[in-house]
């Protein structure tokens, strides 16, 4: 360390402080970033002045006179009365300059100790009893972004008040407005007779520098503090769109699966949240759990909605076993689905083994999930248009080049109804007087065995697989359906337009059942895969299989906690 004397001053010793920073490997920044502070100039010139104001302190001088500026006007009042010499003409210019006049006064106002302002008498005609009010001048400086706070008028007293603070605008940034401030003025304008719409807009198209004038809350309220809440959104808003939000420019869009955090609940109504991912700072105004629900709620009352219809699948198609990072990947056929042609006749439809009733749903409460050596892989779990894997029950007589447990497991029809008794099967179905099914323990038996398991269904199985057990992961396989007049070859296949064409009424009902699939279970889905063909298709699903391994995702957080 430097020597100092009692005598150093403080910007002598910030010099050799300066001096003998010396960068470190672990610290270069910090180093860098106080040698530049310490080496500012302005640093230097307020470290003077504090210098001579503290010998100014120690020595305590006495002040020869206390009006000197009125001494200076009448000297110079004398030397314009007669004939001046040089001397006395320059001694004039000095006294009557600007400067000169200013720092004769401010040695008066030293020298007399009148450091208070001088505030006008009181008016004669005022109230004795009116209660007297702080009053707090706030500049801001803003550029285009919004001021990240919201007014209202309190219904008692009339006055327009802040009703929130936006985390991480303009306001919050600042820590001088606080919730139940009383705004008075903006940039000098009275608006204690303006609507608050008018004030809003005000705001919003005042650029650099705003000034209000404030009366504080009787209690300010503690700053916000980060929340640890995220919610994954099962619905879209649009606040443009929303005449309930009490302010559209501080509404935050978002998209269903979107991932909020959520970083103010005091509000019951509305809610302050960030999409998780986003280079925005500043939180938006997102509607309540609660104020959701009664929206919905009052929406569905007056509106009905159909069942999605089913994509036309057909069964024993493919099977496929590979193997993704080190881990073999099984799958379970799905070989009762049924094309809408081929289903006519059937005597029972394919369908879960359980029903439910749709649940109403808002937003799902989520954590970051990270596989573990320890634990076992995640279903994974396919809908949408797709071919069928291997694994699943049948009742039809095995063929002689399948096995027992690869194409299927080959069980007779007593056995059969037996586990559907037994509700054994999440879905199970009938096609061509043979039943198919996929079963619970088939899907445990894959997982047990530390295995990635792909099972392919119908999204109505979800609310079965949809549990902290098998923490499904589910991607919805969607064709990519080409515009309606436009037809192309394809294998002949039943469900197909004369010689194996896709008809524009094959294009519409793919495209109409797609639509409300999502619409109706979109909410559960995780990732959506547009399958162009099954080469692209197979290769997107393998990636997402090793992100899946290796990143950690989004999943409710009663998968976690249990």
């Amino acid at each position: 360390m430097p020597f100092l004397s009692p005598t150093t001053g403080l910007h002598e010793m910030l010099a050799l402080l300066t001096s003998q920073l010396h960068p470190d490997a672990n610290h270069k920044e910090d180093m860098v970033f106080l040698r530049e502070v310490f080496s500012e100039r302005s640093l230097s010139y307020i470290m003077k002045i504090h210098e001579r104001l503290r010998q100014f302190q120690l020595q305590s001088p006495t002040p020869v006179l206390h009006s000197a500026s009125c001494l200076a006007e009448d000297v110079a009042e004398e030397l314009q009365n007669g004939p001046l010499e040089e001397d006395e003409r320059e001694l004039l210019t000095l006294l009557t300059a600007p400067h000169v006049k200013a720092v004769l006064t401010v040695h008066d106002t030293v020298a007399q100790k009148n450091f208070e302002p001088v505030l006008p008498p009181l008016p004669d005609d005022l109230d004795d009893e009116l209660e007297e009010e702080s009053v707090k001048i706030v500049r801001l400086v803003k550029n285009k972004e919004p001021l990240g706070a919201t007014i209202r008028r309190d219904e008692v007293t009339g006055a327009v008040v802040v009703a929130r603070i936006m985390r991480g605008g303009a306001a919050d940034r600042s820590g001088l407005v606080h919730v139940g401030d009383e705004l008075r003025e903006v940039n000098g304008n009275l608006i204690i007779h303006k609507r608050p719409e008018e004030i809003s807009q005000i705001l919003s198209q005042s650029q650099g520098s705003i000034t209000l004038k404030i009366i504080p809350a009787i209690k300010e309220e503690d700053r916000f503090k980060e929340s640890k809440v995220y919610l994954r959104a099962l619905f879209d808003y649009t606040p443009f769109e929303d005449k309930a939000t009490p302010c559209q420019e501080a509404g935050l869009p978002f998209t269903r699966r979107d991932i909020l955090q959520v970083v103010s609940q005091d509000d019951p109504t509305w809610w302050q949240a960030k999409r998780v991912g986003d280079s925005n700072l500043r939180a938006g105004l997102v509607p309540s759990r609660q104020f959701q629900e009664r929206y919905t709620t009052k929406i569905m009352s007056t509106a009905t909605f159909n069942l999605p219809l089913l994509l036309p699948y057909r069964p024993d198609d493919c099977d496929c076993e590979g193997s993704v990072s080190g881990q073999h990947v099984a799958g379970l056929r799905r070989s009762f689905r049924l094309s809408r042609k081929d289903h006519q006749g059937s005597t029972k439809e394919s369908r879960p083994a359980e029903s439910e009733e749709n649940e109403f749903l808002i937003y799902e409460e989520v954590t970051l999930y990270q596989m573990r050596a320890q634990n076992k892989p995640r279903l994974v779990v396919l809908i949408g248009k797709i071919q069928g894997m291997s694994g699943g029950h049948s009742t039809r007589p095995r063929k002689s080049h399948e096995k027992e447990g690869v194409e299927y497991h080959f069980i007779s029809k007593q056995a059969f109804e037996a586990d559907i008794q037994l509700n054994k099967f999440i879905e199970y179905g009938e096609y061509k007087n043979n039943q198919y099914g996929t079963s619970l323990e088939s899907i445990r038996s894959v997982l047990a065995r530390n295995k990635v398991c792909l099972v392919d269904v119908q999204p109505e199985a979800l609310k079965i697989l949809h549990s902290a057990e098998f923490k499904p992961y589910v991607i919805f396989v969607k064709p990519r359906i080409p515009e309606i007049h436009r037809q192309r070859s394809s294998p002949t296949s039943p469900g197909r337009g004369d010689n194996g064409h896709i008809t524009d009424e094959d294009l519409q009902e793919m495209r109409q059942s797609a639509e409300q699939m999502d619409q109706q279970y979109g909410y559960l889905v995780d990732r959506v895969l547009i399958k162009e063909d099954s080469a692209s298709a197979c290769v997107e699903l393998r990636n997402i299989l090793e992100r899946l391994e290796r990143e950690p995702q989004w999943v409710p957080v009663s998968w976690v906690r249990t």
